[in-house]
């Protein structure tokens, strides 16, 4: 109790020096505000890790979590302290984790409201001292004008160079990629509107912004059959191979309640609570027509579904024990799907 009155002590000296204003619990400080974020703690942040960290990343298409995945990635977190980052919401997600998935001697989120905070001294100690960080859904563009280019955006890079955790579901996968899909037009571009017109002001492209191992050539989405959005990745993959000058861009689409789950190694294995699929689009060649106010035209794209027991390789998006292939086309701006 002494060592724990103590923490409390040095917490409330250290809040009092930032300006911080703390909201206190039966079990000491666990929600503070600041301007430009607030924070959000559960279990003990003080404790010594259970065990080692290793290079893993989660890849989760949004809706329901799926607790095999959750405790993989908390495995190679070596139980020990994640880090929450979001700009929406509080703290459910954190007490989520800390209560159902378990396993974790603390969870910390800070839910950010500006850039200003993401070069904050106090956030950055938080995000520097984290085994694992899990980047939430919500807007993926509040991502990215918050944080890009930011002491954060350093941060995060580091955290991941040094061979710990990261995950992200929905907003938080899409940003993952070399290439993402910014929604920064404050909307959420569906295929039709994509496959029409490829070039409009609504596929809104970004780039540099994290950098993730494997993912370096690579745009993800999310939501992906429920929301049928195969025929936009398709859009966004032929506008990062435009971008990149060559045609080796790869889209990963990630299902609802499934999770890509990606080793140190590269092997990828896919968990789901419904059967549900990691997407894997690779053209063989550039966009036959990508042009402004015109129609894409993309044929004969190869479509391959990560399943439960298949097998995937990220070195080289090998897959063994496909759980369906397809052959894909845009012609005049309509998608074509054929299995295969």
């Amino acid at each position: 109790m002494a060592r724990r009155n103590s923490w409390l002590k040095r917490l409330a000296l250290g809040l009092l020096a930032l300006g911080m204003a703390g909201v206190a619990s039966a079990d000491g400080v666990r929600s503070l505000s600041s301007p430009g974020y607030r924070y959000y703690e559960v279990g003990n942040v003080d404790a010594p890790r259970p065990g080692s960290t290793e290079a893993a990343m989660m890849l989760m298409g949004g809706g329901d979590w799926v607790p095999e995945a959750f405790h993989w990635w908390v495995e190679r977190a070596g139980h020990g302290r994640v880090v929450i980052l979001r700009a929406s919401g509080a703290d459910e997600l954190q007490n989520e984790l800390y209560n159902d998935i378990g396993g974790v001697t603390s969870v910390q989120t800070l839910v950010f409201d500006s850039r200003k905070a993401a070069d904050d001294p106090a956030v950055l100690r938080v995000v520097r001292g984290a085994d694992a960080i899990f980047i939430a859904g919500g807007d993926q563009s509040r991502y990215i004008r918050f944080w890009k280019g930011t002491q954060l955006n350093e941060a995060l890079n580091a955290h991941v160079q040094a061979g710990k955790p990261i995950g992200g579901t929905s907003a938080g996968l899409a940003i993952l990629g070399a290439y993402a899909y910014g929604a920064m037009d404050g909307g959420s571009v569906n295929s039709p509107t994509a496959m029409v017109d490829p070039m409009g002001s609504e596929v809104t492209m970004d780039k540099d912004f994290l950098t993730m191992p494997y993912l370096s050539n690579v745009v993800t989405d999310t939501h992906f059959a429920k929301r049928d959005r195969l025929g936009r990745l398709i859009v966004f993959v032929a506008r990062a191979a435009q971008d990149r000058g060559e045609g080796d861009v790869v889209g990963i689409g990630v299902d609802e309640d499934t999770a890509l789950c990606v080793e140190a190694d590269g092997r990828g294995r896919v968990y789901s609570l419904d059967d549900g699929y990691a997407w894997l689009v690779m053209p063989r060649s550039s966009a036959e027509r990508l042009a402004n106010g015109q129609p894409l035209e993309f044929s004969s794209i190869p479509v391959t579904g990560v399943g439960k027991n298949s097998q995937l390789s990220m070195d080289g998006f090998r897959v063994d024990n496909a759980a369906f292939t397809a052959m894909a086309s845009v012609v005049d701006g309509e998608l074509e799907l054929r299995p295969q």
